[in-house]
């Protein structure tokens, strides 16, 4: 191994390593895709069942020339963002409120961990037909995905707070606003930013779920009609699409988490 000798060394080291780390990503990225390539046009692979890039690539063409493909990409990020963002602000929001009422968290513990046991799938049929099979019911769908798990994590981030910290403040007379706002939140944000990394996932499958009930448009959409009609390029390149936006969304946060970071230090 070789010897680092000052700070600048060290720098170097690990930019290097970086740098490393994301051509090493890509290769494995383009190494899957051409291995699936030539596995299905050796015949070792069923195309029909698999698909293949390039007849993905050529639909994603065509789909984008017609312009057809942007009116489902919109609706399905525009149903999880909406989703996301009510079921992480409404989650957070309980979970404080929770948090300052230890009597009413005790109360509800037991039907939370009942809430989050339910599966999912089962019960969005349910909420299309409670809240309409339009946006409002995939957006519903998307949104009990997610807060059930947000309220259980961000309640179990605050209560694992120091207790240190939290003796110190109310020994310096701070009431329950100001150990909240000075010590909970900012201890965790960090926490709260991978929730939301996790969230983003569950609020895709939650939107997917949605359009497969009740949707005429969405990637969900497109998903289950290429599955029906047996059009597998139509499945995979909605996969793709899918698997694309939901990274640039996680991308986002992790932007934001090493500004964060930097910025205060963490």
């Amino acid at each position: 191994m070789k010897k680092i000798n000052s700070i600048s060394d060290y720098k170097k080291q690990i930019k290097k390593e970086k740098i490393m780390i994301t051509i090493s990503q890509f290769a494995i990225i383009g190494i899957i895709f051409s291995l699936w390539e030539l596995l299905t046009r050796w015949n070792i692979i069923n195309s029909f069942l698999l698909s293949s890039p390039s007849k993905v690539f050529i639909l994603l063409s065509q789909y984008i020339s017609s312009g057809e493909i942007f009116s489902h990409v919109y609706i399905s990020t525009l149903e999880t963002i909406l989703g996301l963002t009510i079921s992480l602000s409404g989650g957070i929001v309980i979970a404080t409120l929770l948090y300052l009422c230890p009597i009413a968290s005790k109360i509800l513990d037991p039907y939370l961990v009942l809430l989050n046991a339910l599966p999912k799938s089962a019960i969005a049929p349910i909420l299309i037909i409670w809240l309409g099979t339009g946006l409002k019911g995939i957006v519903g769908v998307s949104i009990s995905f997610v807060m059930v798990i947000t309220i259980i994590n961000t309640l179990t981030y605050f209560k694992n707070v120091d207790n240190d910290l939290i003796i110190m403040m109310k020994s310096m007379k701070a009431n329950k606003l100001q150990i909240l706002f000075k010590v909970i939140f900012p201890s965790n944000l960090m926490n709260i930013l991978s929730t939301i990394k996790v969230s983003i996932g569950l609020s895709w499958v939650g939107v997917i779920v949605g359009e497969y009930l009740s949707s005429r448009q969405g990637l969900g959409y497109l998903v289950m009609y290429g599955g029906q009609v047996f059009k597998l390029d139509l499945v995979m390149m909605g996969i793709f699409i899918l698997s694309i936006i939901a990274f640039l969304m996680y991308g986002v946060v992790v932007l934001i988490e090493k500004i964060l970071k930097k910025r205060y230090q963490l």
